[in-house]
C-alpha cells in the first residue's frame, strides 16, 4: 500500500479528521481522541489497545509503540505492512476511540 492510500484510509474512518499533534500530523475522532499520528513520511503510529498491539507486533512492518514505559499502540511502516492488517488496525482503533453514540449508530465504513 502506498502512504497516500493509507492516509485516505484513515480519513475514510467515520468522523475522522486531521489535526496538529505537537507539530506533526494526527488523525482524530470525536472530541479529539487520537487515532493515528504521523511521525515521519511512510510511518503511522496507530493507537490500538495492548492486546492487539502485542498480537500484531512482529508482522512485517509492525512494531510495538512505546511512550516511555507505556505501550501506546503500534508503529506501522506502510510500505511493508500487509494492507489487510493495516485495515484491521484502523478499524480497531476507530472502534476503541470513536464516541459511543457513533459506534451504536453507524456500521464501520459508513459516513455520517
Amino acid at each position: 500500500m502506498q502512504f497516500d492510500e493509507a492516509l485516505v484510509a484513515v480519513l475514510a474512518l467515520p468522523g475522522a479528521y486531521e489535526a496538529d499533534h505537537h507539530g506533526r500530523r494526527s488523525f482524530r475522532v470525536g472530541d479529539g481522541k487520537v487515532l493515528v499520528t504521523v511521525p515521519e513520511t511512510g510511518v503511522l503510529n496507530v493507537m490500538v489497545d495492548d492486546d492487539l498491539a502485542r498480537s500484531a507486533a512482529g508482522a512485517p512492518g509492525v512494531d510495538l509503540l512505546w511512550w516511555g514505559k507505556k505501550l501506546s499502540g503500534v508503529r506501522v511502516e506502510v510500505a511493508e505492512v500487509d494492507p489487510a492488517l493495516l485495515e484491521e488496525l484502523l478499524e480497531a482503533v476507530w472502534r476503541r476511540r470513536s464516541p459511543d453514540a457513533r459506534r451504536r449508530g453507524e456500521g464501520f465504513g459508513t459516513r455520517p
